[in-house]
């Protein structure tokens, strides 16, 4: 349970949150990055002086695109080098290989305008401790499913058949696929469509591929993590620069930049 405080926490004196209301650390964490971000495009002079700060983590369209413009033009990111993809692919060769699937079901919990995410959050984490935690011969997964799922797939218990990495979102499939986890996962999965609980019923592995023949998909995962890594530092200096008030971006990773 999180303490409610009268004093909101701010980035340079501009709140987070309303009084009263007690966001998780998590959700302080990706409206201060949010926030330090704008004041920033403002700075710059991609953005309006006078663009109004929410204080419930919503922008204006304005400042979401005047930051899309900020990042172009101010946080570098690398180009990797041949060899430096073909040491990523030796050490990562499964999530590079052809024709693997997956048998999945899930439970979604929809990410839509005017949700309350926090909220939302702790009611998937909720339900999926109870999936988790069933005893044996009590599979709860699909009913949960056919009660709580906001996919059309909850009405068969949530089932999605066999998947390979282009038949989901990427964010999504970077999180199942070149591991070998079976079961329910222990954490929920994060996509653009919402929080996903998820459950691993088959794997079906794929056939390893040469690096030439993937090397673009290579050196695309690892500029992905170039520009996260470049991004966390700049956000870093960013918040060295202000004034931060009850939220603590010391080595935190946030929604922005995983």
């Amino acid at each position: 349970m999180h303490e409610v405080t009268d004093k909101p926490a701010r980035v340079n004196g501009v709140e987070l949150h309303a009084a009263g209301e007690a966001p998780d650390a998590a959700t302080l964490r990706q409206r201060a990055c949010v926030e330090l971000l704008r004041q920033r495009a403002i700075a710059a002079g991609l953005l309006a002086a006078d663009d109004e700060a929410g204080c419930d983590g919503v922008i204006s369209e304005a400042a979401a695109e005047a930051i899309e413009g900020l990042i172009d033009r101010e946080v570098e990111v690398p180009e990797p080098d041949d060899e430096a993809c073909r040491r990523h692919h030796a050490a990562n060769a499964a999530q590079f290989d052809e024709g693997e699937a997956l048998r999945l079901r899930h439970i979604l919990f929809a990410v839509t305008p005017g949700v309350d995410v926090v909220a939302l959050r702790k009611h998937a984490e909720h339900v999926l401790l109870e999936v988790r935690s069933h005893e044996d011969g009590v599979d709860p997964f699909v009913e949960a499913a056919r009660t709580q799922s906001n996919c059309p797939s909850g009405a068969e218990g949530g089932d999605l058949g066999w998947l390979t990495r282009d038949d989901c979102a990427p964010e999504f499939a970077r999180e199942l696929f070149g591991r070998d986890e079976l079961g329910v996962l222990p954490r929920l999965v994060h996509s653009r469509f919402g929080l996903h609980v998820v459950e691993v019923l088959e794997r079906r592995p794929g056939e390893s591929r040469a690096f030439e023949a993937v090397a673009g998909a290579v050196r695309a995962s690892l500029r992905r993590q170039a520009y996260h890594t470049a991004l966390r530092q700049y956000l870093a200096l960013l918040a060295g620069a202000a004034e931060l008030e009850g939220v603590d971006l010391d080595g935190a990773d946030t929604p922005l930049v995983q």
